[in-house]
C-alpha cells in the first residue's frame, strides 16, 4: 500500500514547523537515540509524532486541543487503529515536555523493550504496507 503523496507532503511541512515542544524532545533526546525514532511518520491514515519502527512505539505530544470532545474520539480512534496493527502509543501533553522532560525521557526509556536491536531498522521496506 503506497503513502498518499498528500500525506507525504503534510509530514514534510509538519518536520519543518514542529511545535516547541516537539522541537525539545526530538532534538534533546530522541534524535541520537539509539532505538533510532522517526518524526512526522505516515503510517496508515496517520501521521504519527514520532515513531520507532523496531519497537512499534509511537510517542505522541499533546497541546490544548487534544482535550476538546472532537479531537479526543479522534484520538481514540487513531489510537485503536494503531493497536490494532501492533504499534504502542505513548501521549504527553505538552506541559509534561515543558514541566518534566526528563521525567518524559526516562518513560519513553523504559517502554522500548529489551529486545529491540538498538541499531536495527525494522521499518517495512520502501511501498510496503505496515500492517
Amino acid at each position: 500500500m503506497k503513502k498518499p503523496p498528500e500525506m507525504l507532503k503534510r509530514a514534510r511541512e509538519l518536520r519543518k514547523n514542529m511545535t516547541d515542544e516537539e522541537r525539545k524532545l526530538w532534538y534533546d533526546f530522541l534524535r541520537g537515540h539509539p532505538a533510532r525514532f522517526r518524526r512526522q511518520q505516515v503510517v496508515g491514515p496517520y501521521i504519527l509524532d514520532f515513531f520507532c519502527p523496531a519497537a512499534r512505539l509511537a510517542v505522541e505530544l499533546d497541546g490544548g486541543g487534544h482535550y476538546e470532545p472532537e479531537q479526543m474520539k479522534y484520538d481514540r480512534l487513531r489510537d485503536a487503529f494503531l493497536k490494532e496493527n501492533g504499534i504502542r502509543v505513548l501521549r504527553f501533553p505538552n506541559s509534561e515536555v515543558r514541566n518534566r522532560f526528563s521525567a518524559v525521557c526516562e518513560v519513553i526509556d523504559r517502554e522500548l523493550p529489551p529486545s529491540v536491536s538498538l541499531t536495527a531498522d525494522s521499518s517495512p521496506t520502501r511501498g510496503e504496507p505496515w500492517s
